[in-house]
């Protein structure tokens, strides 16, 4: 998250806001003291004890006429520094050691865990006060005391932390260029880790000033007659019968700073969050387009569809605020029993636009779109409780990476038949009998041991099968396969190619294949859909596209594709790469990677209109019906390089 997108977010956290400028209200307070506070905090004239509030004494006085006040302030200064003391000591012990604990593993993190286990066993309060028993009184030695305590809390928690983090993969990527331990532990690990850190950070402040406060009540911290909040409580008890108002200030000023840090805490861990919040469409209500519905087009259409989507927009907020789109006005349809490939490169906007569909697109992404229509039914509109009917029920859903997929805590009989509870009445048994079902339409060999095992014990294939089977338990109309084989080698790819037309066939499901593989689509898709940079730019019956595409980046995909004929000089490829979003420009997205391109392809936005090399056919290029594109039956052997011809 950039710098300028987390102040964005902090400014609209109104209540953080506020009890940060409560927390620096008490700081100045307590670092300017001294020049603020109308006396000495040991001031005090006896003869004017108990004495009430009024403008010489703001808070009035105690038993020994010192004014309230102006301890108060003071306490501010002690109650602050305690608390400072017992944090970094509990950061300076307890991160470097959880974060070695947890990266390194082996005898020092059996060691180190025993201790913490120890410690964490005895109530804090306990704890400390046996241990200031024998190092004698005072705040120094309270708050080390405290501050070691707190350590093994702040050891364990990064010590969480960093397990999960040294299994990311760029961990590895970094192990693999030679790092260091020490540049993988404090360049890579902490700065990952670290906002969970400064949540906890700011909760032990919290936590340290009410310790300090109990501490010196009883007396074991900051001894008389310094002025500490705990002080002032323990000598407002003493005169409690003469003056109940002296328990109030120190009583309010201790609520509210800790109050005030625990909301920033709180407010941090939002600001660090990514949180998605229920809606439709996405993570809110989606927005109508306005204006006249988008016109059905041959190629991106068919009459009676199953899914029917229109003008589908995804944005995201951009550096500046500004809501910056990502997904552009995509209009598409499935038709029963069809199986269409959504394709592109890496960046293109396929994933987004299945996870717009399905209501996933996370905070804070924004979906618009005129209409989209499950068999008839609008899902615009739809709460996000009410599209979890749809997700699992009536579309079903597999992603790229199975194994990340699937729950390694559980069974895959256990996933599969969490689906079926969660959507249907069936008994134990009944789902038990299903589950086996779905193993065996799926070919999972001896389905009923198979079930009762763990992720880890499937191999990739395997694992998607499973996945597989979890997205048809409920007999979706709808398949969503996002990537299935990408992470399979070719042999397995082909098997579960293969399974998705047997399935097709056998249930009469319509499957929306999202691949940047054209080999896959050529393969099983009955119809094309091509993406760039978040717009559809050319769709049609995959045959025809791949004979004779009507768009540039299409014609520039076939030409990438691996051809068993001998090639002469290098290898056909498409210069450049996919912009970001941030780069698109209004006019045409592919303009400046094309060899074919015209000022008028830069001059303004371009349509997605019917296109002429055949009936069922759409592109989103100005010069689609005068270019004659080159296909794979043609097998051109000439490299996608820009050139001034055509121009």
């Amino acid at each position: 998250m950039t710098h300028s997108r987390l102040l964005r977010r902090l400014l609209r956290q109104r209540a953080t806001l506020f009890w940060a400028a409560v927390v620096l209200v008490v700081l100045a307070g307590a670092a300017f003291a001294p020049l603020l506070a109308p006396f000495g905090p040991d001031d005090g004239n006896i003869r004017e004890g108990l004495a009430s509030p009024s403008a010489e004494h703001l808070l009035g006085t105690d038993k020994l006429g010192r004014d309230v006040f102006s301890r108060l302030m003071f306490g501010a200064q002690i109650a602050l520094l305690a608390a400072f003391e017992a944090v970094g000591i509990a950061v300076l012990v307890g991160v470097p050691l959880g974060l070695l604990s947890g990266y390194l593993g082996g005898w020092l993190d059996r060691i180190a865990m025993r201790i913490v286990e120890g410690v964490m066993s005895v109530p804090f309060l306990v704890l400390a006060i046996a241990l200031i028993s024998i190092l004698g009184p005072g705040l120094a030695k309270s708050m080390a005391v405290v501050g070691v305590v707190y350590a093994t809390i702040m050891l364990r928690l990064t010590r969480g932390l960093t397990l999960a983090a040294r299994e990311e993969l760029y961990v590895d990527g970094v192990r693999v260029t030679g790092g260091s331990d020490r540049r993988i532990l404090f360049q890579h690990v902490l700065p990952n880790i670290l906002p969970a850190l400064i949540v906890q950070v700011t909760l032990m402040l919290a936590g340290a000033i009410v310790a300090e406060a109990t501490l010196s009540f009883l007396g074991l911290g900051v001894q008389a007659p310094a002025a500490s909040w705990g002080t002032m409580l323990s000598d407002a008890q003493a005169s409690i019968r003469e003056s109940f108002f002296l328990a109030l200030p120190p009583g309010v000023a201790i609520l509210i700073t800790v109050l005030a840090f625990n909301q920033v805490g709180d407010g941090l861990r939002d600001l660090f969050a990514r949180e998605a919040k229920g809606g439709s469409l996405g993570v809110n209500p989606v927005q109508p387009v306005v204006g006249s519905p988008v016109a059905a087009l041959p190629g991106a259409s068919v009459p009676d569809p199953l899914l029917r989507v229109s003008d589908l927009t995804v944005s995201f907020p951009g550096a500046d605020g500004s809501p910056m789109e990502v997904v552009q006005g995509v209009s598409l349809d499935v038709g029963r029993g069809e199986i269409v490939g959504l394709v592109g490169e890496s960046g293109s906007g396929k994933s987004v636009t299945a996870m717009a569909l399905l209501g996933l697109v996370p905070d804070p992404g924004r979906v618009a779109a005129a209409t989209v229509a499950l068999d008839g039914q609008e899902l615009t509109g739809r709460t996000f409780d009410e599209l979890r009917a749809v997700r699992g029920g009536r579309i079903g859903v597999v992603f790229q990476e199975p194994i990340a997929s699937l729950n390694p805590a559980y069974t895959v009989g256990d996933q599969v038949a969490e689906v079926l509870r969660e959507h249907t009445d069936m008994g134990r048994e009944e789902v038990a009998r299903r589950v086996v079902e779905l193993f065996e339409q799926v070919h999972v060999p001896d389905p009923q041991l198979r079930m009762r095992d763990y992720p880890h014990q499937f191999s990739g294939g395997m694992a998607q099968r499973v996945m597989i089977a979890m997205a048809l338990a409920c007999r979706p109309q709808l398949l969503i396969a996002d990537e299935p084989t990408t992470a399979l080698d070719v042999t397995v790819q082909g098997q579960v190619l293969d399974l998705l037309l047997e399935l097709r066939g056998s249930t009469g499901m319509s499957i929306l294949l999202i691949t940047h593989d054209l080999g896959v689509v050529a393969d099983v898709a009955d119809r094309v859909a091509v993406m760039y940079a978040g717009q559809l730019v050319e769709a049609g019956p995959t045959a025809e596209v791949f004979a004779r595409p009507a768009h540039p980046y299409t014609e520039g995909l076939l030409g990438s594709l691996p051809r068993n004929v001998r090639r002469v000089g290098r290898l056909p490829s498409i210069p450049g790469v996919v912009p970001p979003p941030a780069q698109w420009p209004q006019s045409c997205h592919f303009a400046q990677r094309c060899r074919y391109a015209q000022d008028r392809c830069r001059a303004a936005p371009v349509e997605l209109l019917a296109s002429q090399p055949g009936p069922a056919r759409a592109a989103r290029c100005v010069r689609s019906g005068e270019l004659e594109l080159t296909g794979v039956a043609e097998a051109p052997d000439r490299a996608l390089v820009p050139t001034e011809e055509g121009r």
